[in-house]
């Protein structure tokens, strides 16, 4: 089983404290450190955040929201092996191009440790501060993943849709990794359809083994359909860190590959929580 830790770039008060947790976590044997994206937060919303029963996100609009790629690329310069990842970037509200540079370039600089997890969005009011449209959200989801992997080719993109009109150019540099990977996150909607015909992974927001196998068996039914091979899929789920060798156990039979640990679940000290939680489940 792999480990992995989140968020590094939320509530940080400086690089040196985000970039020493990076380090800490490479030192100790975690695969990978992971973000949460939020370009605003409101002072007040109406939609509904869809992972928690009271319907608002766990972070105050003063919270220090560190931009994702740019987090991510200060640790990449900072560490050596520790794989990188966006759980998630909010792809549906932004220019797919810049998002298929930046990628790039991160996968580049970090000698391919990047893994792009990305989301559709929940945040109406984020999508109208940013001037985007939230309806067809999904459909342009969908189109944006197609047309960055053409970017990531290397080849001359050409990609006409309702959404995009892109011919005749190339975009360097070109991800180190091939592929790039490409994670899925969320778990309303569409999505098992979407990580069955766009996804390298799942980014999943539960920690139950009988919810994951559930949803896992839905992911592969949709595999099944398309004639997809359902083993290319690497499964990823938040876990609170508890319950010791048994859960993850119980996590890793029900489909898991890698376990992502809240920084917040690891107690008021998350170095001492850190270096706990690798002393007793990582090797």
């Amino acid at each position: 089983m792999k480990f992995g830790l989140i968020p590094v770039n939320i509530g940080v008060e400086s690089s040196e404290q985000m970039i020493g947790m990076a380090q800490l976590a490479e030192s100790k044997g975690f695969e990978s450190v992971w973000t949460f994206e939020h370009v605003i937060v409101p002072m007040d919303y109406q939609s509904k955040y869809p992972y928690n029963a009271s319907g608002k996100m766990g972070a105050d609009p003063e919270s220090n929201f560190v931009d994702p790629l740019i987090a991510l690329t200060a640790i990449a310069a900072s560490t050596s092996k520790i794989r990188l990842g966006t759980g998630v970037n909010i792809l549906s509200q932004v220019n797919p191009l810049y998002m298929a540079k930046q990628a790039a370039s991160i996968d580049m600089i970090s000698n391919g440790r990047f893994m792009l997890g990305v989301g559709i969005g929940w945040l109406r009011e984020e999508f109208e501060a940013l001037g985007v449209p939230f309806e067809k959200r999904g459909a342009r989801f969908d189109d944006y993943v197609a047309a960055m992997r053409k970017v990531w080719s290397g080849d001359v993109v050409e990609h006409q849709s309702e959404f995009i009109n892109w011919s005749g150019f190339k975009s360097y540099p070109i991800p180190k990794q091939s592929p790039l990977p490409v994670i899925m996150g969320g778990i309303k909607g569409k999505i098992h359809e979407r990580i069955a015909t766009l996804g390298d992974g799942w980014y999943a927001p539960v920690s139950d083994p009988a919810e994951l196998r559930g949803h896992l068996d839905k992911i592969r039914a949709k595999c099944d359909e398309i004639g997809r091979d359902f083993s290319e899929i690497e499964i990823t789920c938040m876990w609170p860190g508890v319950g010791g060798p048994e859960a993850v156990e119980a996590l890793e039979v029900a489909g898991a590959h890698r376990l992502v640990v809240p920084v917040m679940a690891l107690g008021p000290d998350p170095v001492a929580g850190i270096s706990k939680l690798a002393e007793e489940l990582i090797d």
